[in-house]
Formats: structure tokens, C-alpha cells, sequence
């Protein structure tokens, strides 16, 4: 009895390409005999779908079908079926499925990114900045427009694969493909290249990028620049850049967070009697006031003149931490009114050396009773 195609794919007499391709992917997919080891019914349900479709995907097969009601050279025993001429392609989609491989698949592939190492100064990192950089990077031919070739007329189809890019070979049931190696899988061959880029449709250029730099920035930073990586292959995006930022040290300021800090020193009259001092930002100098007993390591905070917070609004502030400087070298009447000074001095003037003297007495009293 002769088989209803259009039956055993599920479809009506008048399905499109489309519906019947969609039809016969899903039955292959359900009785392929991978997804049923062992399953000789699925085996020759699958033999029947795939016959089924290399009939009624070729439309001179499809109506012959359709006026006969069989395939053409059923009756001498030449129809459709495993080794039937045309199921090098069916079973090329098979492949296509099940592997992921074979035709259709695209080769575009997107371009590397890069790395670009760039310095800036502490006062850049805190007010923001433009600035230019030079990339080496790949880029199109422009003589050629990418093409590889010198003329139009200097690309070929190729040869081998017949433009297809793909050399398919079919082995028992399964078919194959591999890309062609003549023409790495493009379908075409470049026979006068261009004088420019040697055929290669690409060369090495150095571009001039502008980068814009935040407020608040800090070493180990990076900035994304999309699509200024490495040329796309095959038709594929370029990749991006990567901007790497390190903050260059600063003579007078460091950096904790947010805030900076600056180390001021003052005398050991100007912490004891007290004072105003003028004191370096990155916005010019402000006033301090520093009162009478300042401590050495005393912070004096200014509000808001630290660096910017990159997400989310207001600064940071700058902290000024006071040094209390010794006199390294004492004329005769410094020393003398000095040591006039230590014989007025009281334990009510230094209170932190009459608690550390009498923590040490009582520490070392109680060992002496033991």
C-alpha cells in the first residue's frame, strides 16, 4: 500500500516549506534513534518521516507525489530512503540539531577586547577629567572596504565548495561537514588581492580615543569603551576596550575612602599656646584653627573636600592630621628657657604622663608585693 506523506508528516497537501521543514525537525527529534536506543519501531518510524520529507521538499518529487500518489522509481525498488540522493541534506539538518554543527551556522565571531594601562594624577582622580589615548588595534582594510581584494572582479566563488563554504560527506547514515579548507569557509576566493592589506582585509592602525574620566576614581578603576576592541571576524562585532586607571602619588596628600589626608606639622608652642593656620587642599588653602593643647595625631576635619563618591552624590572629607614637631638643634637661651619651663611645669599641665607614671607604679608595685 502506498504511504501517505503528508500523513505520516502530519501536515495538509497544501503546507508551505516552512510548515513542512517545522514538521518533520520535531518527529525527528522525537523518534531520532538516538533519543530511543533499541526502539525498532521509532527506527522505522524515523526512516518513514525522513522519506517522507525528501519527497515533499522537492517540489518536482512533491508533484509527481501528488498526481501518482507514490514516489518517483518506487515501483523499481529506487525510491526515497537511506541511501536516497537526496538525504545528504536531510540528515545534514539532523546533524545540525543533534551536534550543532554543519550548514547554517553562522562564523561571525566577535572581536578580542583590549587593555589599555593609563596614568592620571591625584588631582584628576578627584575632579574628573578628558583625556586622549593611542590604541594599536586592528581595523578594516579601508582601501578595500574589508574585502581582501583590488577590484570587484577579484573574488571568486570558490572551486571546491562551490561558495557553500562547507565540503559535506556522508558516511552510512549521518552526513558530515567540515569547512572548506580552500576557502576557510567563506565560498569565496580572493584571485587579485589588494595591494593594501595584501589580501588579508584587515591591517594594524593606532587610534586617537578620547576617554572620559569620573570624579572619584581610584587605581584599579576601569573604563569600558564598547566597540573599541579588535575588528570582528566574518562579519562579527569588535570587541571592547578596557581603560586600567592608576592614580599617580601626591607630594602632600593621600587617600582613605573618600577622604583625603594631609599631614600638617605645627610647632610644640604653636600645639601648646594654640593658634590658626593655613592649610593646602586640592581647591586652594583653607583656615584652621588649632586650640591650646592640641595632641600630637589630632585630626582637624574640612567637610566636603575629599573626593566625590562615584555612585551617589556629596565628598568625602580632608582629614589634617597634626605632627607636633621637636626642635632638633636649641641655642643656649632656648635651652635655658627650657629647662626653666620643666621646673615650672606641673602634673596638671600633662595628664597623660601622670596617668602612664602611675599605671606603671601601680603595675609594677603589685609584682614586687608577689
Amino acid at each position: 500500500m502506498a504511504k501517505d506523506y503528508y500523513q505520516l508528516l502530519g501536515v495538509h497537501k497544501n503546507a508551505t516549506e516552512t510548515e513542512l521543514k517545522k514538521a518533520y525537525r520535531k518527529l525527528a527529534h522525537e523518534f531520532h534513534p538516538d533519543k530511543n536506543p533499541g526502539n525498532k519501531e521509532s527506527e522505522e518510524k524515523f526512516k518513514e518521516i525522513n522519506e517522507a520529507y525528501e519527497v515533499l521538499s522537492d517540489p518536482q518529487k512533491r508533484a509527481y507525489f501528488d498526481q501518482y500518489g507514490t514516489a518517483p522509481g518506487a515501483q523499481q525498488g529506487t525510491g526515497p530512503g537511506f541511501g536516497g540522493s537526496g538525504m545528504g541534506d536531510i540528515f545534514g539538518d539532523i546533524f545540525e540539531e543533534f551536534f550543532g554543527g554543519g550548514r547554517g551556522r553562522s562564523r561571525a565571531t566577535a572581536g578580542d577586547d583590549l587593555r589599555f594601562n593609563l596614568k592620571i594624577s591625584f588631582e584628576d582622580s578627584a575632579f574628573g577629567t578628558t583625556t586622549k589615548i593611542r590604541v594599536p588595534r586592528w581595523e578594516r582594510c579601508p582601501d578595500c572596504d574589508g574585502t581582501g581584494a583590488k577590484t570587484k572582479d577579484g573574488v571568486a566563488t570558490c572551486t571546491v565548495c562551490h561558495g557553500a563554504g562547507q565540503i559535506r560527506m556522508q558516511q552510512g547514515f549521518f552526513s558530515v561537514s567540515r569547512t572548506c579548507s580552500r576557502c576557510n569557509g567563506e565560498g569565496r576566493v580572493i584571485t587579485d588581492p589588494c595591494t593594501t592589506c595584501k589580501g588579508r582585509k584587515r591591517m594594524e592602525r593606532e587610534r586617537t580615543l578620547s576617554v572620559k574620566i569620573p570624579g572619584g576614581v581610584e587605581t584599579g578603576n576601569t573604563i569600558r569603551l564598547t566597540g573599541e576592541g579588535e575588528l570582528g571576524a566574518y562579519g562579527g562585532p569588535p570587541g571592547d576596550l578596557y581603560v586600567f586607571l592608576t592614580v599617580e602619588d601626591h607630594p602632600l596628600f593621600t587617600r582613605e575612602g573618600q577622604d583625603i589626608v594631609c599631614a600638617v606639622p605645627i610647632s610644640f608652642t604653636q600645639a601648646a599656646l594654640g593658634t590658626e593656620i593655613d592649610v593646602p587642599t586640592l581647591n586652594g588653602s583653607s583656615k584652621i584653627k588649632i586650640p591650646a593643647g592640641t595632641q600630637p595625631g589630632q585630626v582637624f576635619k574640612l567637610r566636603g573636600k575629599g573626593f566625590p563618591h562615584l555612585r551617589g552624590s556629596g565628598s568625602g572629607d580632608q582629614l589634617c592630621r597634626i605632627m607636633v614637631e621637636v626642635p632638633s638643634k636649641l641655642t643656649a637661651k632656648q635651652k635655658e628657657l627650657l629647662q626653666e619651663f620643666e621646673r615650672l611645669n606641673s602634673e596638671e599641665s600633662t595628664p597623660l604622663t601622670r596617668g602612664f607614671f602611675n599605671k606603671v607604679k601601680d603595675l609594677f608595685g603589685e609584682k614586687t608585693k608577689k
